[in-house]
């Protein structure tokens, strides 16, 4: 079979999709190798040396909450900013180059410094989520309506097979530092931070290279204005407009919720995993066998979506998110995070795709990146209540067990909010309002 039937197949026939998935490709060792898995264990082994297994992780809830609080301040000005000065593709480099930068001085971070290793980590996740609000806009200017769903959840699959396949030399770094040259397993560690920055950097190239950068304001007949202080007054605008938008606020609302559950399981679960004794070893072949499974499942999630709709496939990844954060209270053995594991990477990338590519349908094309830009303020938010209520839980009872089990909440609610969102309608309203905004153009 020829390439380009490959690629066809996994939904990215063209050059500029490609090129936009395999960002996710780049960007997945970030949250692979750092956010989930090697830099808590890290962070809990040596920047944390001296503080009890509960301490370090309530710090460690509290400096992601702070970093991601301020991507949710930042993101709709920048939003509204790229869109009228033409700055789209500018803005992500700058946060990718955050990213890149305090991923590779992680390595400096010794036993003890606690408060570096937070504070670099915390850049890192501003340098992550920035980037992803303008990439994840990049997607409603190169993809057509029948292409959404597929591409989405194939840069999702993407990021789980190159965040899994660069996971995979970490953990032979990390269990056999000798085979390589490496002193200590620390030095394993700080290699594969540096390893991270650079892959992150490298695989991100194509996008820049292969992708123009969308027209500013193509369709609302403003002018680009290099102005915070015209970003700010369009951010007013955009705000009162959302409210025009009820199924687009809805999915809003949901995802507000839901993905508080999923990101702090994804935070915050090796951590819980590893002050139950859980050893490094055991850890890492669960994340990565749950990478592994990850990219059938969301390529399978993507091809379900195009069959029942992205609203209903979303929902059965919720039920299944619900019942693992219920199991995990009686999580006690290595065998039961890696079956947990492996049932959160059937639905991660189906979860997280899904939810991108159905709000891309509810939003105009002229307002996607200042909406985009609403929507990662209300992710990010809601990813600032979930570690600050595993914080609070292990505060109160002295136990990570009843935090997890607090996240079926967040499960609950969210299902229940989404099974209000009519997204034929949504639909409707988001493409009325280009056909007007192309009349008056």
């Amino acid at each position: 079979m020829s390439a380009a039937r490959v690629w066809s197949r996994l939904g990215l026939p063209r050059p500029e999709l490609r090129a936009w998935a395999l960002y996710d490709w780049a960007d997945s060792a970030y949250v692979t190798t750092i956010i989930s898995v090697l830099f808590p264990i890290y962070f809990g082994r040596v920047a944390a040396e001296g503080l009890s297994p509960e301490v370090a992780t309530a710090r460690f809830a509290l400096g992601s909450s702070v970093a991601l609080g301020v991507v949710a301040v930042l993101s709709p000005v920048l939003g509204a900013l790229s869109d009228r000065a033409g700055i789209l593709k500018k803005l992500l480099g700058f946060f990718l180059g955050l990213g890149v930068v305090s991923s590779a001085a992680l390595a400096l971070v010794g036993h003890g410094q606690w408060v570096l290793g937070l504070v670099l980590f915390g850049v890192g996740n501003v340098g992550m989520a920035g980037s992803l609000v303008f990439y994840d806009t990049l997607l409603r200017h190169i993809a057509r309506d029948d292409e959404l769903d597929r591409a989405s959840t194939a840069g999702y699959a993407l990021g789980y097979l190159g965040g899994g396949l660069l996971l995979s030399v970490h953990l032979l770094w990390v269990a056999k530092p000798g085979w390589f040259g490496l002193p200590s397993t620390d030095a394993a560690f700080r290699l594969a931070f540096v390893s991270v920055a650079l892959w992150w950097l490298g695989f991100s190239l194509p996008l820049f290279r292969r992708i123009p950068e969308p027209r500013p304001s193509a369709l609302t007949g403003v002018p680009p204005v290099v102005s915070f202080r015209a970003a700010l007054a369009q951010l007013r605008e955009t705000f009162g407009e959302l409210r025009k938008y009820r199924q687009a606020l809805l999915l809003i609302l949901a995802y507000l919720l839901y993905s508080d559950g999923i990101g702090t399981i994804i935070r915050m679960s090796t951590l819980y995993a590893t002050g139950m004794g859980m050893g490094p070893g055991a850890l890492v072949a669960a994340i990565l066998f749950s990478q592994a499974v990850g990219v059938p499942a969301t390529l399978l999630f993507g091809k379900v979506a195009t069959r029942v709709g992205p609203k209903r496939a979303l929902m059965v990844t919720l039920g299944v998110y619900a019942c693992v954060s219920f199991l995990a209270y009686f999580m006690r053995t290595a065998a039961h995070f890696f079956v947990l594991a492996t049932v959160v990477g059937l639905v991660q990338g189906g979860s997280q795709a899904l939810s991108r590519s159905l709000f891309t349908r509810l939003v105009p094309r002229h307002k996607a990146t200042q909406f985009f830009g609403f929507f990662s303020v209300f992710e990010k938010f809601s990813a600032l209540f979930g570690p600050v209520v595993v914080a609070a839980m292990v505060g109160l009872t002295g136990s990570s067990r009843a935090a997890i089990l607090s996240m079926l909440f967040f499960f609950v609610a969210g299902a229940a909010v989404l099974s209000r969102v009519d997204v034929e309608a949504g639909i409707r309203a988001a493409r009325d309002a280009e056909a007007r905004a192309a009349a008056h153009s």
